[in-house]
C-alpha cells in the first residue's frame, strides 16, 4: 500500500532500493560467507542435494554453481557423494563444518534483520510479508521450470 501521496510505482521504486541495501547489511552480517556461497549452502540444507537443482532454485548457469561447489568443497563445508540412481549426477551435502558455519551466519543474519525490523512500524508483519516474498519466488522459478519443459 503507496504511503499517502506517492504512487505505487515509487512505492515499488522504495522497495527495490530497500531490498538492495538489506541484500548488503547481510553480506555485512555473514562473516565468512558471502552472499553467493550462503545462498548454495542454506539450498543444499533445504533438500535440493544435486548441483543442477540448486543452479535452478537459485537461476545460476552452470559455470557459477561449479565454482561455487568447487569452492565450498576446498574449504571443507561442502562433500560430493554419489546419487544412486543416476550415476551421472552428484549429491552435495554439507559438512559437520559447513554445518555450524551457515547456523553461525544464519544467526547473526537473523540478528540484524530482526534489528533492522524492529525499527519499523510493524516489525512482525515485514518478517510475515519477506516470508510470504519467499514463498512468491520459489511460485515463480517453479512456474520459469515448467515454461521451460
Amino acid at each position: 500500500m503507496p504511503s499517502p501521496g506517492e504512487s505505487r510505482e515509487q512505492t515499488a521504486t522504495s522497495a527495490v532500493r530497500a531490498l538492495a541495501r538489506v541484500s548488503r547489511l547481510l553480506e555485512r552480517s555473514s562473516g565468512e560467507l558471502n552472499l553467493a556461497h550462503y545462498r548454495v549452502l542454506s539450498a543444499i540444507a533445504s533438500g535440493d542435494e544435486r548441483a543442477s537443482r540448486v543452479a535452478r532454485r537459485l537461476a545460476l548457469g552452470r559455470p557459477a554453481i561449479s565454482a561455487a561447489v568447487d569452492a565450498l568443497t576446498k574449504r571443507g563445508l561442502l562433500v560430493r557423494g554419489d546419487v544412486d540412481a543416476d550415476h551421472r549426477a552428484t549429491a552435495l551435502s554439507l559438512t559437520s563444518e559447513g554445518e555450524r558455519l551457515l547456523a553461525t551466519t544464519e544467526a547473526e543474519m537473523i540478528k540484524g534483520l530482526l534489528a533492522l525490523v524492529a525499527r519499523t512500524p510493524d516489525g512482525d508483519l515485514v518478517l510475515q510479508s519477506l516470508g510470504r516474498l519467499g514463498d512468491a519466488i520459489d511460485e515463480v522459478m517453479a512456474e520459469g521450470l515448467a515454461g521451460n519443459r
